[in-house]
């Protein structure tokens, strides 16, 4: 499918990094390396075929969508020897794009003709690594993502809230396997066999679902997403450029606040089950006027609890997202160490995260804790007082 005269393009570096940075900004702490996404997207663009989207009402209402995702975090056995390979049968991987192989296999087993695919999460690789799938293919890329930020398990996502169906999935690892699950008792069903089979495969897998017409594709996208990320990484560095305040430019920027500023005292990291950015807590020692006093943040892939001074201040489905404190890049949990300064950012949710059943999969109960969800203020301001 051609891009309608309203596409937008990832034409230079530039546009590249900062999209990527905007993208890492929104998700919170996870959605992959952004180091990743900024290279991925560089050989697109040097391949002369540059990724980028089109307005969601640009895409006819009969063409079909898909989404495709990686599957699997750190591998649980460890770097296999080469004779575990060999028990299998596997020496080299096949070298091939496993996302573009997952959309091929689900288009055959469906038999249908896939038009756009859509970023199931925003991430600093999450989101570019579809979108170069897409251009690589031929296909579009509408402007926004299924989430709006990057979350940790799938049934988190808005087609999974609003009740449609993941299956079904197509899988290939980079060895070649496919595997292809026609009927899942659930998404998150789904999800667990996709991470059975990234153990198999000694490594991640891509799996692609959500399939479905463009019609019912808007109604379950959070739209406008990837041009704000664009604007997001702009404002940034342009801040800093301009020897301005990026945390606070950004905070106003976003419609959020400035939570925290001080100095990364701990990262207290447990990744005995198997997230890619693991499960811990950054504790964060305050400095200036805040001396004396403390911020944690909990995190399972994405932050999802801070506490000031010990007590709950903001949670998901609001976004926590921890940035440096002089040049406002946004940080990956993986990438925050002791001796940092850093700033805290809170962002309000919007939409159906503000439901009853987005606050259920994503609130802070959900995650084991016996806090209550207490929104932030939509538009900017403090949370409001607990």
């Amino acid at each position: 499918m051609t891009p309608e005269p309203t596409a937008t393009q990832l034409k230079t570096e530039q546009d590249c990094i900062d999209f990527v940075r905007g993208c890492t900004f929104l998700a919170t702490g996870g959605g992959g390396s952004p180091e990743r996404g900024v290279e991925l997207l560089l050989g697109q663009l040097a391949a002369g075929q540059p990724a980028g989207w089109v307005d969601r009402h640009a895409i006819p209402n009969d063409v079909y969508t898909v989404s495709v995702f990686g599957m699997g975090g750190r591998p649980p056995v460890g770097h296999p020897t080469t004779d575990e390979l060999a028990a299998v049968g596997l020496r080299e991987p096949r070298g091939i794009n496993t996302m573009v192989e997952a959309v091929r296999a689900l288009a055959d087993y469906a038999g249908v003709q896939i038009g756009a695919i859509v970023p199931i999460e925003l991430g600093g690789s999450n989101t570019s690594a579809p979108m170069v799938a897409a251009a690589s293919l031929g296909m579009v890329v509408p402007d926004g993502d299924y989430t709006g930020r990057a979350i940790p398990e799938i049934t988190q996502i808005v087609p999974s809230i609003a009740g449609v169906p993941g299956a079904p999935f197509a899988t290939v690892d980079r060895w070649g396997d496919v595997c292809i699950l026609t009927r899942v008792t659930g998404d998150a069903m789904g999800e667990r066999i996709g991470k059975l089979l990234s153990q198999a495969a000694f490594g991640g897998v891509s799996m692609a679902g959500f399939l479905m017409p463009a019609t019912r594709m808007r109604d379950v996208l959070v739209p406008g997403t990837l041009s704000r990320c664009l604007e997001i990484g702009r404002v940034v560095r342009q801040a800093h450029e301009q020897h301005g305040d990026p945390v606070t430019t950004l905070a106003e920027f976003v419609g959020g606040a400035v939570l925290f500023r001080g100095v990364v005292e701990a990262n207290e990291l447990d990744d005995s089950e198997g997230y890619r950015y693991g499960i811990g807590t950054h504790r964060i020692g305050g400095i200036g006027a805040g001396h004396g006093r403390t911020c944690s943040i909990w995190y399972k892939n994405e932050n999802h609890v801070c506490w000031v001074d010990g007590q709950p201040f903001v949670t998901s489905p609001d976004l926590i997202c921890i940035v440096d404190a002089t040049t406002g890049e946004p940080k990956i949990n993986s990438a925050v160490a002791a001796g940092q300064h850093v700033a805290v950012l809170g962002v309000p949710a919007t939409g159906v995260y503000r439901s009853q059943t987005g606050i259920e999969r994503l609130g802070p109960r959900h995650f084991g804790f016996d806090i209550d969800y207490i929104p932030m203020a939509v538009g900017g301001g403090k949370p409001l007082a607990r």
